[in-house]
């Protein structure tokens, strides 16, 4: 019997039933939470931070990101997420937040991800900020999609995603998905985005990854 599987008892009390499956949430029953409108924080979900460090190998100019980690590591990205049991029919859900600021020309940005399960869709919608939803598929196609504050990304079954801070404030999105769905982040450590998203002119601009090569990188067939 998991945690999700706990039998209802009448006689719990309303906190308890809360925490009865899976930790701290009832995946079975149902429940509520906070997420604000405004930061994308929860006082109920634990955030995960990433800084500089954790993403230095992403950025395009290594010099740029050792200068800045020199005097200073920075909080590029941190995510509110449950830990939703992995079960199929269930949704993972949670924020985004990608703080403002650069590497070299390349703004912060998040590691960017395929799903285990290629076939997974989600949805980011946009509480907050100015940004980039950068999307490429085992086959090499690719988009880029704007986020704006009132407006969802969808993202299509089988494309890697990462979402890029292309403005001065934080950039804030609500997502959910197939909770079994898993992460396959190291596809993107290893081979990177084909394209960049990076400020030209006091603008965000595309160009190619320089470090990204048909020769060194084959398409991959992760079905």
């Amino acid at each position: 019997m998991t945690t999700c599987d706990k039998p209802y008892d009448e006689n719990m009390n309303p906190e308890n039933i809360m925490k009865a499956a899976c930790g701290r949430f009832n995946w079975k029953q149902g429940f509520a939470l906070d997420f604000s409108l405004l930061d994308g924080s929860s006082r109920s979900a634990t955030p995960t931070i990433r800084r500089l460090s954790d993403v230095r190998t992403m950025y395009d100019d290594q010099a740029a990101a050792d200068e800045i980690l020199a005097t200073a590591n920075p909080v590029v990205y941190e995510f509110h997420e449950l830990g939703a049991p992995t079960r199929a029919g269930d949704l993972g859900f949670g924020t985004s937040i990608v703080l403002p600021g650069k590497v070299g020309e390349e703004y912060f940005m998040t590691k960017g991800h395929f799903h285990s399960i290629l076939e997974t869709a989600k949805v980011y919608y946009c509480l907050a900020g100015q940004g980039i939803m950068l999307l490429e598929s085992p086959e090499g196609d690719w988009s880029a999609q704007v986020f704006a504050p009132g407006q969802a990304v969808y993202v299509p079954p089988r494309y890697a995603h990462r979402s890029i801070n292309t403005g001065t404030e934080k950039l804030v999105t609500f997502y959910t998905y197939r909770a079994d769905a898993g992460h396959d982040y190291g596809t993107i450590e290893s081979r990177g985005f084909r394209c960049l998203v990076v400020e030209q002119d006091g603008k965000p601009a595309i160009r190619p990854n320089r470090r990204w090569s048909e020769s060194n990188h084959d398409r991959l067939d992760l079905s």
